[in-house]
């Protein structure tokens, strides 16, 4: 559809006062401190007294000079004038037709104060055409039934304070199991694994949720989270250049499509994370930028209004509008979509303008930090949790900044979790690394324990890491095509063994060898392969043992959940720990990095008994050697070199492999 599409019947526009709940909606929204600005602004209807159906149109512009809604409904030249009702510039437009106005196409015609007149699509539409088409359609219809109440009530149960009784250390998500599916929707699969340059073969959100529940649920993952399916203009921004912030994208389906998918994964009892951006927006004229004619939603200083390196606009976060439009659209899409949380986009650039430029080279010590972003986040996250405590608020950080997780009330910013990347790019240096070499940078498997429990990290492994010439993940191992997939394995058991919530990216499960493309589906023929399928094989043993093994979640977030045995074997490429449980049961797990088979290795272990092999990555299954300790390996007593009594048993390691071990109870 273009701007120029046919005229049809035109509509009367309603004159009508302002109700009293009206003027309250709009000075919240004046004033920052409005939730739900969804409700009061875009498009909204309901039955006239005559029983015709009455159609409400607000958007703010307080520069325009004159606004008109134009469209399918009018005229997509001259359109239905609007009238200004708050000085602070709130327009509106009452419409009453006998037949409905869903499905419309419409824009608001809005001209500046330097008498230019732009087709700007609605900020709050809740659908709107896709890609090169940017007309907002008319959707006031609740035409979905949710089945999740169980979930729901099961994420309440098990999440908020004083639910069950736990002290606040131990209620909410902390102590959970939880590895999310990050996916790309137009890239996970298409139809007839098509290429999706020009769109054609996309999947909808209902026919992408039949298949991905299932086998997200048999390959044992907790949650999904999906790249921003706000809407947006190019696909090769991934959806991170949003342009309808409170639509998703009509790429896959309706509004009610995506509710089926979100309603599908809670009935399959997995969770949805929703990427989302608050930082920046495009320079696409039908967007927010330069809304009415000059800066609105942007800086009007030139000094800050510039994402560079995005070619996009910094939002002006210290604008009370502004900050009601994106925190009701956080609020949005946890109450509308039921989405379980969301993972906040760019928050290190938001708090440290600075960071954008930094290079590598940025230290938060030595910078300034952003006052309004610190005012907004805490904002945010207590608007979020004081309605749905139980939503998962995730901040992306490149820059290990201090105080993301922890409480408002402490000084904090009062996210749940923050990525934790300099764990994934160190852990990255490690594998690639010759491991002739390895002994030299063995810190580098044992540092982040000085910082684990500092925050709540998720330990990522996401679409930026296997994208953009940085390699797949098992492209990223050193060595030969079986070396490869060995050291994957192993890089994999000890990222699942380590405290932190864990996220990996959609084909890592089968070892997709290829860098993920967006243009195309994954390459599921892989699985054809041996060395394919058995990847996806050991990642649905190793996510089950992940979820059945309370030792490496329940208590993730202490130092009472983990202890080293032997941290300091450089030269063997070799580390050892223990995770533990409130119960004190646990779970020791040894990984050798070395491509040398140890036999005969001895290990000290806690307790005197019998200790089983309950997971190994060498097992033919998984693409191993399958060099086993099949039976059960007995402790013996032996007196170390300090001359103390310890417990050792002996073992053998696989090369480039890892086990699991546990005790046999008496």
């Amino acid at each position: 559809m273009t701007d120029a599409a046919a005229r049809t019947e035109t509509i009367e526009p309603v004159n009508t006062d302002t109700e009293e709940e009206t003027d309250l909606s709009a000075a919240l929204f004046h004033a920052g401190t409005c939730c739900t600005a969804w409700e009061y602004l875009g498009v909204h209807s309901d039955l006239a007294e005559n029983g015709s159906r009455k159609y409400t149109f607000r958007v703010w512009a307080p520069h325009a000079v004159s606004i008109a809604v134009v469209g399918d409904l009018s005229d997509w030249e001259n359109g239905l004038p609007m009238t200004r009702i708050t000085d602070e510039g709130i327009w509106e437009l009452i419409l009453e037709r006998e037949n409905e106005l869903e499905g419309s196409f419409y824009k608001y015609a809005i001209t500046g104060q330097d008498g230019v007149t732009w087709l700007k699509a609605d900020p709050y539409a809740a659908y709107s055409e896709s890609m090169q088409n940017t007309a907002s359609i008319v959707y006031t219809k609740q035409d979905f039934f949710w089945h999740d109440s169980d979930w729901m009530k099961k994420r309440r149960n098990t999440v908020c304070p004083k639910a069950r009784g736990f002290k606040p250390k131990y209620n909410h998500f902390y102590s959970a199991p939880m590895h999310i599916y990050e996916m790309h929707l137009g890239s996970w699969k298409t139809l007839d694994g098509a290429s999706n340059t020009d769109g054609a073969h996309y999947l909808t959100y209902r026919a992408i949720a039949d298949m991905l529940a299932p086998y997200l649920s048999d390959m044992g993952y907790t949650h999904v989270e999906l790249l921003p399916v706000m809407e947006h203009p190019y696909d090769g921004s991934l959806g991170y250049q949003i342009c309808g912030y409170f639509a998703p994208t009509s790429r896959y389906g309706t509004p009610a499509d995506f509710k089926y998918f979100v309603d599908k994964m809670h009935t399959a009892g997995i969770g949805v994370i929703l990427d989302w951006v608050p930082a920046f927006f495009p320079k696409d004229r039908h967007g927010l930028y330069e809304f009415d004619g000059q800066p609105l939603y942007e800086y009007g200083d030139p000094e800050r209004r510039e994402y560079s390196s995005r070619n996009s606009r910094f939002f002006d976060i210290s604008c009370p509008e502004v900050r009601s439009f994106l925190i009701s659209n956080a609020m949005y899409w946890l109450g509308e979509f039921h989405a379980d949380g969301l993972r906040v986009n760019a928050v290190d650039v938001m708090l440290y303008p600075a960071y954008e430029q930094a290079d590598g080279k940025f230290n938060a010590a030595d910078e300034q930090i952003c006052e309004e972003a610190v005012s907004f986040f805490r904002e945010l996250n207590s608007t979020v949790h004081g309605t749905y405590p139980d939503a998962l608020m995730i901040a992306e950080d490149g820059a290990d900044l201090p105080m993301l997780t922890d409480a408002v009330a402490e000084g904090g910013l009062g996210f749940s979790f923050k990525w934790n990347v300099n764990w994934t790019e160190a852990l990255f240096s490690y594998v690639r690394c010759d491991p002739i070499e390895r002994k030299h940078i063995h810190d580098t498997l044992t540092a982040p324990l000085t910082y684990a429990f500092r925050d709540h990290h998720i330990l990522p492994v996401s679409h930026t890491d296997v994208s953009g010439g940085k390699k797949s993940l098992v492209d990223k191992m050193f060595g030969e095509y079986d070396n490869k997939f060995a050291g994957m394995r192993t890089f994999m058991l000890y990222m699942m063994t380590m405290p932190g919530k864990k996220l990996t990216f959609m084909g890592c499960e089968f070892a997709q060898f290829r860098e993920w493309d967006y243009t195309g589906q994954l390459e599921w023929f892989m699985i054809d392969y041996p060395r394919h399928i058995e990847m996806q094989r050991f990642f649905r043993a190793l996510n089950h043992l992940y979820l059945e093994s309370s030792p490496l979640w329940d208590i993730d977030d202490t130092e009472d959940g983990f202890a080293w045995i032997d941290a300091d074997q450089a030269d063997l490429n070799i580390l050892s720990y223990r995770r533990r449980d409130k119960k004190g049961q646990e779970l020791i797990v040894i990984l050798n990095f070395s491509p040398v088979v140890r036999e005969g290795y001895t290990l000290f272990v806690p307790k005197m008994g019998r200790y089983e092999e309950v997971l190994t990555t060498d097992r033919y299954e998984f693409g191993g050697r399958n060099r086993l300790n099949e039976d059960t390996v007995r402790s013996v007593a032996v007196t170390d070199e300090n001359g103390s009594r310890k417990n050792q048993v002996t073992l053998t390691l696989p090369a480039l492999g890892g086990v699991v071990l546990r005790k046999q109870l008496n």
